[in-house]
């Protein structure tokens, strides 16, 4: 018998998410009913609305379950005592029918183009739930003609190229850049998904795909968001489309761009131990001219000590405005002119080590620069020197207010047996 519920979901459009488990984790998600996340996806887990189809999938076995409804919406902290505590983002879970499992489901997946942790769109919940037998399906119940996905079986997922380009489209416009694993990040173009995400023809303009990374990581929806030199406004539209909070300012901002504030980084008018997080990418030198205003630090060659004690200004004011514990993120190159090399990265690296904790260092592939055509790679090689092609992403810490000198760490590391795999 298809429930009220379950026949409104039949005729409406289909929402999906599919949730991650171990071989430690999967028994208590099926005790408790409930798949939980880690903050790193937190905003993912929000997004789930009460009704929602879910899936959870084992990575250890590689096996998907389904089919699940979601009984609530995506909060933090459910069961407080779950998983103890490491996976506080959460969903109540109902099956529909009996549980299903599909092997070999990482393949299947990216057959099907799905990202695990990404919402589904319709037609993608559409093609996975074809996966599933209709004998066990209690959405199938009611007959295979009922119901949107009811005539789709494995051997028909393929898809028309017509429908492949509109599914294209549809996708671009929600466009999500991945979370990144490694310190290298390397991004196509500067922005993301429908709207554009600051200028990208803006001198220095940021990449969009670096701040969503910062924010995923180190905020949740709610928290406020410093850019105390934002230029075009990247880090405005971000944070706007991710639920985020921001105060951005700049020293002279876009005249089309009201909502960032006029304001020099060298004094934020913001109360100590204030916002959750702060993004800053620093002009590199007098490389670029970023705008008209005497004051403008990118006036000051990075070739003088001059250059760094201004932007070591802007460094006391964002340690006095950062809340303890919590993140900066600071995006800077090196220059290299008239034979001359200058570490930018590295002086400036020292200076945010006078008032921060590292937490890494990422490097970002440099793309768009006007040295990066054909004429100026020929010079390179003919004159012996290098183009640019990365920037630092220098990410620090603000010490938690608690903080306590534990004494020198014990570390347990895991060896391999390098011989392990080889032919003898």
């Amino acid at each position: 018998m298809v429930t009220s519920v379950q026949r409104e979901m039949i005729n409406a459009k289909t929402c999906g998410h599919i949730f991650v488990c171990t071989k430690k984790t999967e028994s208590e998600c099926f005790q408790r009913m409930l798949f939980g996340a880690s903050k790193t996806y937190a905003a993912d887990v929000l997004s789930v609305k009460a009704g929602d189809l879910l899936f959870l999938l084992n990575v250890d076995s590689n096996v998907l379950h389904g089919i699940f409804r979601a009984k609530s919406d995506g909060k933090q902290n459910i069961v407080q005592e779950a998983w103890k505590g490491k996976y506080p983002y959460q969903v109540e879970v109902e099956l529909m029918g009996d549980v299903q499992k599909i092997e070999n489901a990482k393949g299947l997946l990216k057959k099907l183009g799905i990202e695990w942790h990404k919402t589904l769109t319709d037609d993608m919940a559409q093609r996975l739930l074809a996966f599933f037998s209709p004998k066990e399906n209690e959405l199938s119940k009611q007959g295979a003609a009922k119901q949107p996905w009811g005539l789709l079986t494995p051997e028909k997922v393929a898809v028309g190229k017509e429908k492949k380009t509109s599914e294209a489209e549809a996708e671009s416009e929600n466009e999500k850049p991945p979370l990144e694993a490694t310190t290298l990040w390397d991004y196509p173009r500067q922005s993301y998904g429908k709207k554009p995400k600051g200028n990208n023809k803006y001198p220095g303009v940021t990449p969009a795909f670096v701040i969503w990374n910062m924010i995923q990581r180190y905020t949740l929806p709610g928290d406020l968001v410093l850019d105390p030199m934002c230029g075009s406004g990247t880090t405005l539209d971000v944070c706007k489309e991710e639920g985020r909070k921001a105060i951005c300012y700049d020293i002279a901002p876009p005249p089309d761009r009201p909502e960032i504030i006029q304001n020099d980084a060298r004094k934020i008018p913001l109360p100590d131990n204030y916002v959750d997080m702060i993004f800053v990418d620093s002009p590199y030198g007098d490389n670029i001219r970023y705008n008209e205003h005497p004051d403008c630090i990118g006036k000051i060659s990075s070739e003088t000590e001059a250059f760094y004690d201004e932007l070591e200004k802007v460094m006391k004011e964002c340690y006095r405005v950062l809340k303890p514990g919590k993140v900066i993120g600071w995006l800077i190159g090196d220059q290299w002119v008239k034979k001359k090399f200058t570490p930018v990265g590295f002086n400036v690296y020292q200076r945010l080590c006078k008032y921060f904790e590292t937490v890494d260092i990422i490097c970002v592939v440099r793309r768009g620069q006007a040295s990066h055509t054909g004429i100026w790679y020929n010079r390179a090689r003919r004159f012996n020197f290098f183009l640019r092609g990365f920037k630092y992403l220098f990410i620090m810490r603000k010490a938690p207010a608690e903080a306590l000198d534990k004494g020198k760490r014990t570390i347990k590391w895991a060896y391999y047996d390098r011989n392990k795999n080889s032919s003898t």
